[in-house]
């Protein structure tokens, strides 16, 4: 999916220095900015707000201190397998701009290849002193983070958990509110909507036709109720307990009618499954909370649903039991989003820092949003704009503080396709032993051996 850094390494690079330098002291300093954003093409918004509120608050900012800084945008609106390389042919020849926009999922990769470093290495201690860490939950703070250190800061953010349709859970004599503590809880409830005659008790996102929801909405989140991260401690998770537990969850969903097989397997499954949700046809499915506001939103969804808020409920994903999920967590969740870096190679860092920690103040963080609901990394903005909007804040109250992150290393994408693969092969029939079975074996060969796997 990503290719691997390293083999940029004889990459023959004939790029100019573009936004590190400073100016004459007539002319004042010059900082860029870059990002996958371009007006009126890709991520547009992202790149009207950096050049219309950015970058004008915060040069008459700098002019109010006495400085002349000037700031400017460099736009891309590419796939973002060429936007990240050519980030990385920048960094590797000490060029680029001095605040970049990364995908979270690249950090590590970035980091062990040497052309990120973490932002008190480059900025200075003050970096640790900003207000903005007090706001960002831990947990949130862990998409920019790799081995402990903090290399960007998070931008926006989402978070996984369980929907139901209050409807059929009333139709099946089950609570509303519904919060499971266990996983036999959430199969007790499927077993109940599947007596009351609902379709499909249970949505939970599994095989490779699903891609990348599948192990985002499905295995990461129950791994971590199993108490498990598929990568920790400089080792991948193999055929482990907490895996094969996870893929048992599985088996007690696609073998007893409490989920439907055929869905799994369909080119347009996740879209269909969507569309039964909206239809009153699913009891229950795992997503994000893309699901509610822009699935099935009223107005504007996908699978729009006029009675969302009166027919829609929402609880936290639970550990397997109680105190079961990592750190000891009775419930868990997934997240994903973007960050922002600064080039180690700026030729003036400590202003470059004060650029990004300003374009993640509450001020900067609630223009961007430009009036409309969604999740940002920062609580205090959350707590402002979202009170109107129950589900996500929810999502910025109870799960961002106890979410988790995909591991940001090169070799991820592949890993996430040997758990699907795992998760089809217990949807078609096969057992727990053997499905763990091929996915250790597989996971060994993309990793580089058994020495890099935790059984």
């Amino acid at each position: 999916m990503r290719p691997a850094l390293a083999v940029l390494a004889g990459a023959v690079l004939a790029l100019a220095a573009c936004g590190t330098g400073g100016g004459s002291q007539d002319d004042g300093v010059t900082l860029t900015i870059t990002s996958n954003a371009i007006s009126g093409g890709k991520n547009a918004e992202t790149a009207d707000w950096t050049a219309k509120w950015v970058i004008p608050k915060f040069e008459a900012a700098q002019k109010a201190k006495g400085r002349t800084v000037h700031v400017r945008f460099q736009p891309s609106g590419v796939d973002d397998e060429q936007y990240k390389t050519k980030i990385a042919l920048d960094l590797k020849s000490r060029a680029g701009a001095d605040v970049i926009d990364l995908d979270g999922i690249w950090v590590g990769e970035f980091a062990q290849a040497g052309y990120i470093k973490p932002l008190s290495d480059v900025a200075g201690a003050g970096v640790d002193s900003w207000e903005g860490w007090n706001q960002i939950p831990q947990a949130v703070q862990g998409l920019g983070t790799f081995d402990g250190k903090r290399y960007g800061l998070p931008q926006g953010t989402d978070g996984r958990v369980l929907f139901y349709n209050k409807d059929l859970f009333r139709k099946a004599g089950l609570p509303d509110p519904w919060q499971p503590k266990s996983w036999q809880e959430i199969i007790d409830a499927g077993t109940a909507l599947k007596k009351a005659g609902v379709q499909i008790p249970i949505q939970l996102d599994a095989g490779t036709a699903m891609g990348e929801a599948t192990t985002m909405q499905g295995v990461l989140p129950l791994l971590a109720g199993a108490g498990a991260e598929i990568y920790a401690g400089g080792k991948w998770t193999g055929a482990s307990q907490p895996l094969k537990d996870v893929l048992d969850f599985y088996r007690q969903i696609y073998t007893t009618g409490l989920g439907d097989p055929r869905l799994q397997q369909e080119a347009q499954g996740r879209d269909k499954s969507f569309a039964e949700f909206a239809q009153g046809k699913i009891g229950i499915l795992a997503e994000s909370d893309y699901f509610w506001r822009s699935v099935v939103e009223p107005k504007a969804g996908v699978a729009p649903m006029q009675n969302r808020d009166a027919v829609v409920g929402y609880a936290l994903i639970p550990a397997e039991r109680p105190g079961a999920g990592i750190r000891g967590q009775d419930f868990v969740s997934m997240s994903g989003g973007a960050v922002r870096v600064l080039n180690p190679n700026s030729k003036n860092p400590g202003l470059a820092w004060e650029l990004l920690s300003f374009m993640h103040s509450a001020e900067a963080t609630t223009s961007q949003l430009a009036g409309a609901a969604r999740i940002t990394s920062r609580k205090d903005v959350n707590d402002a704009v979202l009170g109107a909007d129950p589900m996500l804040k929810f999502v910025s109250d109870k799960v961002l503080p106890i979410t988790a992150y995909r591991p940001p290393l090169a070799v991820y994408p592949q890993v996430s396709v040997a758990l699907q693969e795992a998760t089809a092969a217990i949807v078609s029939g096969r057992s727990v032993e053997e499905a763990a079975a091929g996915y250790q074996s597989k996971v060994e060969s993309l990793v580089g051996g058994a020495a890099h796997v935790a059984g």
